[in-house]
């Protein structure tokens, strides 16, 4: 039977009672996510409408001894307004403060935490080459940034929190501030907060790195996809590719949780070795826009051939943002047994979407997913199969019935996942 609507005066209680389980969560985002050390400065990206929250994230950073809290705010409608308004030549080229801002940071030693929450449809309609433009300008111009964030310097976590255009995208038919409340119990349920968040993830990280071990153990020369929608796709690995998951190192050997919630393991593959089709198990929300429906089709690697049902022009976009947004830096493993996926909601936000579901990546690879990698420059990492773009965008493809088959070297296939699920569950 239905829950009865929760009426406003209940659901400002409800929130009332929330707040010590959002301690909870500011606490595990700034001591576990970005493993804040003493003394360093803090780089907090987040919508305006999360201020308060952010406040709570704040003072719990300074208690754990943060140097300094830097806020960089943004909302959806100013955005919009600058991607109508402004040529697309504004975007071709980032303000110099802003690319010197991010790389001064970076190398500084700042952790970095963004606080994601968006508006599912805020960019729909949009020039889809203007924010494409703007995530290559970026990727150009923030190259200290971005090295010290895939090459271990620099500490990051990406979390989320709700903002009232996602809460009533999720819960069309909940009043608002209802809605709100069933978002923000989404969230802390999905990343763990609960009576012992920290020892929740401890043991959360434990079980990866069990799938981890298996995986990296077999050392598998590709990957076989097939479900009934259509895919039936084969990716190639490097020959020294190594799976990770959960918590990520630094180059001192600190641990950090760079997605909160998390629940894959992931490799990079060989770029040049994907071949066949993949279809789409859930929607793809990228810069605010929604691709549904949608397949790719790849040989050697390159997508040759793509479609969608809604949101092709946002597809093209990011595949033909630079050459390497045409293949795969990444494919990650997700049980449909995980906390996410058994909420039965689609939360329109990549963070928590692809956390439900078995996953791969267009563009960029990781240095940490090859032996060595975390040593060597961008074209070494090509040279040896690891994929270099300006973009990265995972989408969903773990249908209910996805069967993932491992083949090794000398053609042994062994099952992975049967029906959705890892086979050894």
């Amino acid at each position: 039977m239905a829950s009865l609507p929760m009426t406003d005066e209940e659901c400002m209680l409800a929130m009332r009672r929330l707040q010590p389980r959002l301690r909870q969560y500011a606490e595990l985002l700034v001591l576990r996510g970005v493993a804040l050390k003493p003394g360093q400065e803090l780089v907090i990206t987040a919508p305006v409408e999360s201020l308060k929250f952010v406040r709570v994230v704040t003072s719990v950073a300074y208690e754990a001894g943060a140097g300094h809290v830097t806020h960089i705010w943004c909302d959806d409608e100013l955005t919009r307004l600058e991607y109508d308004s402004c040529p697309l030549e504004r975007f071709q080229q980032l303000p110099g403060w802003k690319a010197e801002q991010m790389n001064s940071l970076a190398r500084e030693g700042a952790a970095f935490l963004w606080i994601d929450g968006e508006d599912p449809d805020a960019m729909l309609g949009v020039d889809a080459s203007k924010p494409a433009a703007r995530a290559l300008a970026s990727h150009r111009q923030c190259a200290e940034y971005r090295r010290g964030l895939d090459f271990g310097g620099n500490a990051w976590c990406i979390a989320g929190a709700p903002m009232l255009a996602w809460a009533r995208k999720v819960f069309p038919k909940l009043s608002d501030k209802e809605a709100m409340y069933r978002l923000w119990i989404a969230i802390l349920d999905t990343t763990r907060v609960a009576d012992d968040p920290e020892s929740e993830w401890e043991t959360h990280n434990a079980m990866l790195a069990k799938s981890k071990r298996r995986l990296n153990e077999a050392h598998y020369d590709a990957l076989r996809y097939t479900s009934s929608n259509g895919t039936d796709l084969v990716v190639g690995l490097t020959p020294k590719h190594v799976w990770e998951g959960g918590a990520g190192k630094l180059r001192d050997g600190s641990l950090y949780f760079p997605n909160m919630p998390t629940e894959e393991v992931f490799t990079s593959p060989d770029r040049a070795r994907t071949s066949g089709v993949v279809h789409s198990a859930l929607p793809l929300v990228h810069n605010g826009s929604v691709v549904r429906d949608f397949w790719l089709r790849f040989e050697e690697g390159r997508v040759v051939d793509f479609g969608a049902e809604k949101g092709v022009d946002v597809l093209r976009s990011i595949i033909e943002t630079d050459e390497g947004a045409h293949y795969l830096g990444e494919c990650a493993l997700i049980s449909k047994n995980t906390p996410i996926r058994q909420t039965g909601l689609l939360f329109y936000n990549t963070l928590y979407d692809e956390n439900a579901s078995c996953h791969l990546a267009l563009g960029m690879g990781f240095p940490e997913c090859y032996e060595g990698g975390m040593d060597m420059d961008k074209d070494e990492l090509m040279a040896h199969g690891v994929n270099e773009s300006a973009q990265h965008v995972d989408f969903m493809i773990g249908a209910d019935d996805l069967d993932i088959t491992g083949i090794k070297a000398d053609g042994t296939e062994e099952p992975i996942f049967i029906h959705g699920q890892w086979s050894w569950e």
